[in-house]
């Protein structure tokens, strides 16, 4: 990568649907560029950015991934993004990364649920976006029927700029709206011919249609449109780039990345039509400071992804916004208030990687082992006068599922592997579930799980087992007990002896756990009634139902008795908690379960599919809204009945819906459920249950 300045720089990010043919369409702009000898194949894994073993074993994009061209003196970093849901996480870094976005169709399935997704993504980063119509040499391809679906999805915005010629086996070139002239390829090179008679009248419709979004994105061609004056090719040009980086016009182009039509013609356009750092100007940081792209000014950096790399280590990526940073040197993270050293800066292409001298406004790049920066952090030069990027935005992930180490030899990497993972992975959380014991991952779906788990075995050398996790219930009381135990052992020597009276109640949900002592005339020495709670917290956490903790209690210690010889602390301990065990035979013992408040956002077509399931998972609907043409559902559904409901919402939606959740209170489980649960918990042990696991 050849150091050149802002105003010769764009940087575009390929998101579409999984399948359209982004990595195929970055591959043949690398060959027509010149940028790779060979032109690969996603089927065959040869492919430059779909380089990850993981990518190769499912022929599909897993991970961002970068490479650069030069064309006409421009630079043009591509950023090739995955396509399925479940690897959003690295589209939203892409586009934190880029000044625009090509979205890219395919020509025989239409506008699918994966582009209006990358579509809304790009719409939050406010970017300018061109559309490139693939695949236009596969059976069943349909440009028209694929425009009008971008037009109805997305607005009288969608402005073609090519239209094809022919389709599926006939699919040869092109007809420029602008220049109007047609292209044909012959031999694998385009060949300028006159416009096919029959396609002649499309041709000026859709001029004409270019005409109009022209004149809407300058006042000036406006006013020539309205009193009938032509427009040069010059003016229509101009006043596309206007209305492209403006977001008032998405110039929509074909062709087939496979046949490599149109990738060239592609290229050209995005030079021409895409906005420079430069030409974007100004960037804001959370408090609102302005930043220009001056190579002499601060520097400034937003990281927008950070991996492990198994050539060289960790390795951090970042777009520069302000100054110009040299290798070997050191930043300091405005985000986690931490130096860090900089060793060699490194231009990046597929897995392969350049040292840099410098880098400056606009240029995307990664450095090696920086032990504390994460995707979002800014990194700045002047400590005193550090400024912060918003952090990125990921998606929540939502589908949870235990996992434990296959050996004790796993077990002593999992933790490790699992803080690496989340480094590099924003989009999964790790957590340790109380009451089950279990480590309880999120993620965003089945697909996302199959790579974690093959990626902390592959990268990280832990080997792990997954299992849908165990609902963390609780127990409680529902009524009031005096209970008295005496606990009184011999064995030769002294004894054991304790003797307790606890007046056990129900407290306000949420309370805890609350201890009191009423003891008067010493009956139970000082020293003891520390012992005394303490046997109570232990037996709480150990449960007495199905072996989950005790929550919302009352203990008041109001009498008992001691032994100068026999009684010890642990005496009092054990006489506390055998009390707590009658309790829940005497005070009406009941189980609680989390219920969570639920989120889900779906197109008003399948609300009535969505509440209805919801009503069937013991659901409670809060609320509905509708905001932006989709229904925004609120409820409350037990946890229980949702540790699969991410895929199965992807189902009944066509992939169309989302949720979020958290953990919204503990309400008392039905009966039946109960007594199931109690019952499994007492089968598990072969005995009266002690733990639940």
């Amino acid at each position: 990568m050849k150091p050149t300045t802002p105003d010769r720089i764009r940087n575009v990010a390929l998101i579409s649907h999984g399948g359209a043919g982004k990595t195929s369409l970055a591959e043949a702009m690398l060959f027509d560029a010149g940028a790779i000898a060979r032109l690969g194949s996603v089927e065959a894994g040869t492919t430059t950015l779909d380089w990850d073993p993981d990518e190769h074993k499912r022929s599909q994009s897993i991970n961002l991934a970068i490479g650069s061209i030069e064309h006409e003196g421009v630079r043009v970093t591509i950023v090739d993004t995955p396509g399925y849901a479940d690897f959003q996480a690295d589209v939203v870094e892409a586009l934190a990364a880029v000044d625009a976005a090509i979205v890219v169709v395919d020509a025989s399935a239409g506008v699918e649920v994966g582009t209006e997704e990358v579509w809304r993504l790009a719409d939050e980063r406010g970017l300018p976006r061109m559309i490139f119509i693939n695949k236009m040499d596969r059976e069943n391809a349909n440009y028209d029927a694929t425009l009008e679906q971008l037009k109805a999805r997305f607005g009288p915005k969608i402005a073609p700029v090519y239209l094809p010629i022919g389709s599926a086996g006939t699919f040869c070139g092109y007809v420029d709206v602008i220049e109007e002239h047609a292209n044909v390829y012959e031999s694998g090179k385009p060949k300028e011919v006159a416009i096919p008679p029959e396609m002649e009248g499309a041709e000026h419709s859709r001029r004409d249609a270019l005409v109009e979004a022209a004149a809407e994105a300058s006042d000036e061609l406006m006013e020539k449109y309205l009193e009938g004056e032509a427009f040069t090719d010059a003016e229509i040009e101009a006043a596309l780039h206007k209305g492209t980086r403006e977001g008032s016009v998405v110039p929509v182009f074909v062709g087939s990345a496979t046949a490599n039509i149109g990738v060239r013609e592609l290229i050209n356009m995005i030079v021409k039509h895409v906005p420079s750092p430069a030409e974007v100007g100004t960037r804001a940081t959370a408090d609102g400071t302005e930043l220009t792209p001056d190579p002499n000014g601060p520097f400034v950096a937003q990281v927008f992804k950070a991996s492990a790399d198994p050539f060289v280590g960790r390795l951090t990526y970042f777009r520069v916004v302000s100054g110009t940073l040299s290798g070997q040197g050191h930043v300091y993270n405005a985000t986690r208030r931490e130096s860090e050293r900089i060793g060699n800066l490194l231009s990046v292409h597929g897995k392969e990687t350049e040292t840099l001298a410098k880098v400056g406004p606009g240029d995307i790049a990664a450095v090696a082992k920086l032990t504390s920066t994460h995707a979002g952090d800014t990194l700045v030069s002047d400590q005193a006068g550090a400024v912060e990027f918003a952090p990125l935005a990921f998606p929540a992930p939502s589908l949870q599922i235990a996992i434990e180490p296959e050996s004790k030899a796993d077990l002593d990497k999992l933790g490790q592997a699992l803080h690496r993972l989340i480094e590099e992975d924003p989009s999964v959380e790790i957590r340790r579930e109380e009451g089950t014991g279990e480590t309880v991952l999120t993620a965003m779906g089945d697909a996302h799980v199959d790579v974690i788990v093959d990626r902390l075995k592959r990268k990280f050398g832990a080997s792990v087992k997954t299992a849908t996790p165990r609902v963390p219930y609780r127990e409680t009381i529902r009524q009031a007990a005096r209970i008295e135990n005496r606990y009184k052992r011999q064995t030769g020597g002294h004894g054991q002896f304790g003797h307790v009276v606890i007046e056990f109640a129900p407290a306000e949900m949420g309370a805890g756990f609350q201890f009191g002592n009423r003891i008067v005339g010493g009956v139970v020495p000082k020293q003891y009634i520390p012992a005394v709670e303490k046997g109570l917290r232990e037996a709480m956490a150990e449960g007495i139902l199905a072996g989950y903790p005790v929550v919302d209690l009352s203990a008041t210690l109001v009498d008992g008795s001691y032994h100068t010889v026999d009684s010890s602390e642990m005496a009092f301990k054990v006489a506390a908690s055998q009390a707590l065990r009658k309790a829940f035979d005497a005070a009406s013992p009941a189980l609680l379960e989390p219920i969570l408040e639920v989120d889900v956002v779906v197109p008003d077509e399948f609300m009535g599919d969505v509440m209805g399931q919801i009503t069937s998972k013991r659901g409670q609907v809060l609320g509905m809204d509708l905001a932006n043409g989709h229904q925004h559902l609120k409820a409350q559904v037990p946890q229980a009945e949702m540790f699969h409901y991410a895929t199965e919402l992807r189902s009944i939606t066509q992939g169309r819906g989302r949720f979020s959740w958290k953990v919204d209170h503990y309400a008392e489980v039905p009966t039946t459920i109960a007594d199931r649960v109690v019952a499994e918990a007492a089968s598990h042990n072969g005995h009266s249950p002690e733990r639940g696991h």
